[in-house]
């Protein structure tokens, strides 16, 4: 999944000439795809799934829908965009988990495919949930609909979730996921290359990574091939 911060339409058009094929999942970041013009966002829309790419709107947004009691103009602004699927979270809001699972079954129901996220955006908050609590809440969201649970780490990838202060992964607790959840259902959040190579190694070259830099698309696909010193020889 790679994550688009605001790009221009024939900007993002040439990266996806060169590794269109690399890519899976296009997030519109926060709320960037109500910032710029919708003619454009449309534009961006059917040329990412031109490229067989799903591109969806972020979690913030879908937040913000929440709080301000829209989210009935948050689904038809979102289809008449174009996009296929949408991002539900909770990591800049309380959300009640049981509310949480309900917005998932009626995006569903909207006709939306649903990425939902775990964890929260504040360090300290996130840090209040235990991995066994992360855990359910990921198993809970798969079941109510969710395609893909997302593991929180931001765009910095440093002191929240799964990574420390150095953004080091913390593999005892990444161990207890995948001891109790299928990995194959899990986008573990990667900004990093150290991360996205410890995954790599980890877990096989077609683990699922997201938050990924659009320039750094190239980059990660190197390292999933041994093309790269970080992982030649190794995989």
């Amino acid at each position: 999944m790679v994550l688009d911060k605001g790009l221009g339409l024939e900007t993002a058009e040439s990266l996806m000439k060169i590794s269109g094929e690399y890519v899976d999942y296009l997030k519109f970041g926060w709320g960037t795809s109500i910032v710029h013009e919708q003619d454009i966002i449309k534009s961006k829309v059917e040329m990412y799934q031109s490229y067989d790419i799903t591109p969806y709107t972020g979690g913030t947004l879908f937040e913000l829908a929440c709080y301000q009691n829209k989210l009935d103009e948050f689904y038809q602004e979102a289809h008449d965009l174009g996009f296929t699927a949408i991002e539900v979270s909770d990591g800049s809001s309380h959300i009640p988990h049981d509310e949480k699972l309900e917005y998932i079954r009626e995006a569903k129901k909207e006709g939306f495919e649903v990425l939902s996220e775990v964890g929260k955006k504040n360090p300290d908050l996130d840090k209040e949930i235990t991995v066994a609590e992360r855990v359910e809440f990921m198993k809970e969201e798969y079941k109510a609909g969710s395609s893909l649970v997302i593991v929180e780490a931001r765009e910095g990838g440093k002191n929240i979730g799964i990574y420390d202060s150095k953004g080091n992964a913390k593999e005892s607790e990444i161990d207890y996921i995948l001891d109790n959840f299928d990995s194959n259902k899990i986008l573990w959040e990667a900004p990093n290359k150290d991360q996205q190579v410890f995954f790599i190694l980890k877990l096989g070259n077609d683990v699922n990574l997201g938050n990924i830099s659009s320039d750094e698309i190239t980059s990660l696909e190197t390292l999933r091939r041994g093309l790269r010193g970080d992982t030649f020889g190794k995989i």
